[in-house]
C-alpha cells in the first residue's frame, strides 16, 4: 500500500478544491449517486415539461423520466450493455493486452532506460508534454500509453511521478485537438460543419484542412504553456514523491537488453513498413474510403488494433531475446498481468457508464446544450466577446456530455449559421468550438478517459481522487483558456487564415 502523500504547499484554493473533491464518496460510488441524481432529476424534469427545439430538425426536445415505463425498462434491459458498449472499455482492455506483454517482458522498461540515459533532463518535460500533444494522431495511444509512461519516466528521474502524469494529461487531453498533424478527428469535424453550414448555404464545403495553421501553432502553444505551468506550478506544488511505490534505477541496457530493444525495433519496422505498402499505393489494401482514403484507412480508425498487434509481438520477441519468456504460456501470463491491474478501472466504469447512459437518454444534457445556445444566440455582440462567450459555453458544456463530436452535431447547427449570418465563416466557429472543448477536458468526469486517469493516479497515491485531478490540472486549464483567447484575438485582429485557403470570414 502507498502511503498517503502529504502535500508540502500551504492551504489555499487549490487545496480547498484538492480537499472538498477528495471528501466525496470512492469515484465508483459517486457517478452511481450522480446516476441517481438523474433518475430524479428526469422524473422531475418530464413532470414540469422541460422542453427545447432542436436546431437541426426542429423537433420538440422533451426530457425522457426514467421513472417512467419505459426508463425503468431501458434501465434493465441496457445495463449491461451499457457497461459493455462504454467506449473505452475495449479500447483500454484491448490496447493493454500488448502493452502488458511489452511490459511484463521487460520491453518498455528498457527502451525508458535507453532513452532517459541519452536524454538531458531539462529536456525530458517539454518532451513529455509535445509527445502527448501529437499522440492525437494516433487516436487514444496518449491516454493508454504516453500519460502512464510519463509517470514511470518521472520516478525513474527522482521526480514526483504524479507531476509526469499530470503534465502528459494535460498534453494529450487538454491540447485534445491541438496538432500539427491531420488526424482523423479533423474529417469527422469538417462533415459535421459542412452540414451545419449547409443549412444556409448548401453548397459550402469544409475541408479536414480548415483549421490546420490555427491547430498547429496551438500545439506549439500548448507544449510551451503546458511545460511552464508544470515547472513553475506543479511540480513545486506536488514536491517531492513520498509515497512507497518503488523508484525504477536508470541503467544502462545490458547487452541482452539491447540485442532485445534491436530485435524488437525491427519488428517495429516490419509493421511500418507493411502499413506503408498498404497505404500508399493507390490499391492498397489499408487505404479506405472517400476523399481522404488515408484519414479514412482502418490503419487510423481501427489503430488500437494496430497498437495491439505491434506491441504484442515486440514484447514477446523481447523476452524471447533476453530470455525472460521460454514458451508461449509466458506471453499469456503477461496478458493476464495487464488485466488484473485493470480491476479497480473495471468497477468504476460501470457505474460511470451507467451514469452517461441514463443522462444521454434523459435528454437533459441535450437539453441544457440547446437553451444555453439559443440564450447566447440572443445576444447582439461583435466577434470578440462572442468569441469568448462561446468558448465559455463550450467549456461549460463539458461538464454536461463528453464526446467532442456529439456536442459539435448538437452545437453546430446553431452556432455554425449564427456565425454565417453575423459574416464569419463556418471555419472559424468549428475553431472556436475546439478551442472550448479542449480547455476543461482535464477537469470534466465526463470526458470518457476520466476514470482510467484516476487510476493512474492511484498507482502512485491510494488517497487520490477527482477532487486531487481537479485541483493538479485545474492551473492547466485556467493557464490554456488565457493563452488560447490571447491567440484568438491576435489571429482575429490581424485576419490571419485559419487553414490553406480558408478565411475568418464568410464569403472573404
Amino acid at each position: 500500500m502507498n502511503k498517503t502523500t502529504q502535500k508540502p504547499y500551504k492551504k489555499g484554493f487549490f487545496y480547498y478544491v484538492e480537499k472538498g473533491g477528495n471528501a466525496l464518496p470512492h469515484p465508483a460510488l459517486l457517478f452511481g449517486i450522480f446516476a441517481l441524481a438523474i433518475f430524479v432529476l428526469s422524473a422531475l424534469g418530464s413532470f414540469l415539461g422541460w422542453s427545447g427545439a432542436d436546431p437541426g430538425t426542429d423537433e420538440i426536445v422533451k426530457v425522457n423520466s426514467l421513472m417512467s415505463r419505459e426508463g425503468i425498462h431501458f434501465i434493465l434491459l441496457e445495463m449491461v450493455r451499457n457497461y459493455t458498449n462504454f467506449a473505452p472499455l475495449g479500447i483500454v482492455m484491448v490496447a493493454m493486452l500488448g502493452i502488458g506483454i511489452a511490459e511484463h517482458s521487460g520491453l518498455i522498461k528498457s527502451a525508458i532506460n535507453s532513452m532517459l540515459v541519452k536524454t538531458p533532463a531539462s529536456l525530458i518535460t517539454i518532451m513529455v508534454v509535445f509527445t502527448a500533444v501529437i499522440s492525437k494522431v494516433a487516436g487514444d495511444l496518449g491516454y493508454l500509453l504516453v500519460i502512464p509512461l510519463a509517470g514511470a519516466i518521472f520516478h525513474s528521474l527522482g521526480r514526483n511521478p504524479l507531476v509526469g502524469l499530470s503534465a502528459a494529461f494535460a498534453g494529450v487531453s487538454g491540447g485534445f485537438t491541438a496538432n500539427i498533424f491531420i488526424t482523423s478527428f479533423d474529417p469527422l469535424m469538417a462533415g459535421l460543419t459542412t452540414e451545419a453550414a449547409q443549412i444556409l448555404d448548401p453548397a459550402y464545403e469544409v475541408l479536414p484542412t480548415a483549421n490546420y495553421y490555427f491547430m498547429a501553432v496551438s500545439a506549439l502553444m500548448v507544449t510551451v504553456v503546458a511545460t511552464i505551468v508544470t515547472v513553475k506550478w506543479t511540480e513545486p506544488r506536488l514536491g517531492k514523491y513520498p509515497g512507497d511505490v518503488p523508484q525504477e534505477e536508470i541503467v544502462q541496457p545490458t547487452p541482452a537488453e539491447k540485442k532485445g530493444l534491436r530485435n524488437a525495433g525491427w519488428v517495429f519496422l516490419i509493421w511500418i513498413a507493411v502499413i506503408l505498402i498498404g497505404l500508399i499505393p493507390e490499391n492498397g489494401i489499408l487505404r479506405g474510403e472517400g476523399d481522404s482514403p488515408i484519414l479514412n484507412s482502418p490503419v487510423l480508425k481501427g489503430f488500437i488494433s494496430i497498437l495491439f498487434l505491434m506491441f504484442a509481438t515486440a514484447g514477446a520477441v523481447y523476452g524471447f531475446t533476453v530470455g525472460l519468456y521460454k514458451k508461449g504460456d509466458d506471453v499469456i501470463k503477461g496478458m493476464n498481468e495487464s488485466i488484473k491491474s485493470l480491476t479497480a478501472y473495471l468497477v468504476l466504469v460501470f457505474f460511470a457508464a451507467q451514469f452517461i447512459a441514463w443522462f444521454k437518454w434523459s435528454n437533459l444534457g441535450l437539453l441544457l446544450a440547446i437553451n444555453g445556445a439559443n440564450t447566447l444566440q440572443s445576444l447582439d455582440i461583435h466577434l470578440i466577446p462572442l468569441v469568448i462567450l462561446f468558448i465559455i459555453f463550450t467549456a461549460f458544456t463539458n461538464f454536461l456530455m463528453g464526446s467532442a463530436s456529439a456536442k459539435w452535431a448538437i452545437m453546430g447547427p446553431i452556432f455554425v449559421p449564427i456565425f454565417m449570418l453575423l459574416g464569419y465563416s463556418p471555419e472559424l466557429s468549428q475553431a472556436v468550438f475546439r478551442v472550448g472543448d479542449s480547455i476543461t477536458n482535464i477537469i470534466s468526469p465526463m470526458m470518457s478517459f476520466f476514470a482510467l486517469i484516476i487510476v493512474y493516479y492511484q498507482k502512485y497515491d491510494k488517497s487520490a481522487g477527482i477532487g486531487t485531478i481537479i485541483a493538479t490540472m485545474l492551473p492547466f486549464s485556467i493557464a490554456f483558456f488565457i493563452s488560447w483567447i490571447v491567440l484568438l484575438i491576435i489571429w482575429i485582429v490581424f485576419n490571419i487564415p485559419l487553414g490553406p485557403g480558408v478565411s475568418l470570414f464568410y464569403g472573404g
